[in-house]
């Protein structure tokens, strides 16, 4: 089976932000590898280890150089190669045009399944994957906790997380599915793998090579525009009512009719 995982490098979610021109101030804020695509590159890991003599894993990011750190990571949880969309015609592009870009370049590649991560903690979108595999003309199940194949690999059992519950879905292969927190528990790279990631290929490839028009696919042809962004407004201290619950109630109504003026 070969398997492709798309990954991406996003801000640590424990790092203070802090805006600049209307945007995120990203300079010298830590980066990790996206949370939900660390499910999707241990499920892969984890299907190559039961038939490591037929299945390949091949991690995709786009981004910039320092994407490669993300890749790495990748590499080190036990995925075999990588590939890295590095092109300054990928900046700046929406939800749709980083799918096109990575649904051309998938496409030339051969695959049985798509990994990708439920969605992407920095903008938490979720459109990238299941646009993937429109572009490509194949199946797609999100928000998945569970999936095993029919003995013959033709198809794929996958359960998937709904309001209330799950349900069972059957999809034939070549199917996308994005990972869902309970999938599995990703592993930590080991010194192993973090030496023998040093060795493995990581391909570098840009626009040309993979047919990408910047012109008709890029940035200018965004069909959503991010304007600005704004820290929510300060929020004024809790306050503790003390004393008997006549005491509190009469606190509590006093707070609402002069400072909050609800009442």
């Amino acid at each position: 089976m070969k398997i492709i995982v798309c990954v991406k490098q996003v801000i640590d979610t424990g790092a203070v932000l802090t805006l600049k021109d209307g945007q995120v101030n990203t300079e010298g804020l830590p980066r990790v590898l996206n949370p939900y695509d660390e499910y999707a590159v241990e499920e892969a890991v984890r299907i190559r280890e039961q038939a490591p003599e037929e299945t390949t894993v091949t991690l995709i990011t786009l981004g910039l150089s320092n994407f490669k750190d993300t890749l790495r990571k990748g590499l080190a949880m036990g995925a075999d190669q990588a590939i890295h969309l590095l092109d300054s015609a990928f900046e700046g592009m929406d939800c749709l045009g980083v799918a096109t870009a990575l649904s051309k370049a998938i496409g030339t590649l051969e695959y049985d399944l798509i990994l990708c991560g439920r969605q992407a903690v920095d903008d938490d979108m979720a459109q990238v994957g299941p646009a993937i595999a429109v572009l490509l003309g194949i199946p797609f199940v999100t928000v998945v906790t569970d999936l095993k194949f029919s003995d013959d690999q033709q198809k794929a059992e996958v359960t998937r997380q709904i309001e209330g519950g799950s349900e069972i879905i059957v999809a034939p292969l070549p199917l996308l599915i994005t990972c869902q927190k309970g999938l599995n528990e990703p592993r930590l790279p080991s010194l192993k793998g973090i030496m023998a990631a040093k060795k493995k290929e990581i391909t570098i490839l840009d626009a040309a090579a993979i047919g990408f028009d910047a012109n008709g696919m890029g940035a200018a042809a965004n069909r959503v525009r991010e304007t600005a962004l704004a820290l929510p407004p300060a929020r004024k201290k809790g306050i503790i009512l003390e004393g008997s619950p006549e005491e509190t109630c009469s606190q509590l109504v006093q707070a609402l009719r002069n400072e909050v003026k609800v009442i």
